[in-house]
């Protein structure tokens, strides 16, 4: 005869299996680095204060 095997262990061994495989392929699909996530904010305030400086003074800048 088999060893006796409670049934309730292996399905939450099952569930943890599956919730950490799901969350491999978002880390995958979804995450970026902590260097990817500071290059961008360093990029997007690098564009941000490029247009600050070429914007017009004066009533025309109001009306864009």
């Amino acid at each position: 005869m088999g060893d006796v095997v409670n049934l309730r262990g292996v399905r939450k061994q099952r569930k943890r299996e599956d919730e950490t495989r799901r969350a491999d392929e978002n880390r995958a699909r979804h995450g970026r680095s902590k260097a990817e996530k500071q290059r961008d904010r360093i990029e997007a305030e690098r564009l941000r204060t490029h247009v600050e400086a070429h914007r017009r003074d004066g009533d025309d800048a109001a009306q864009d």
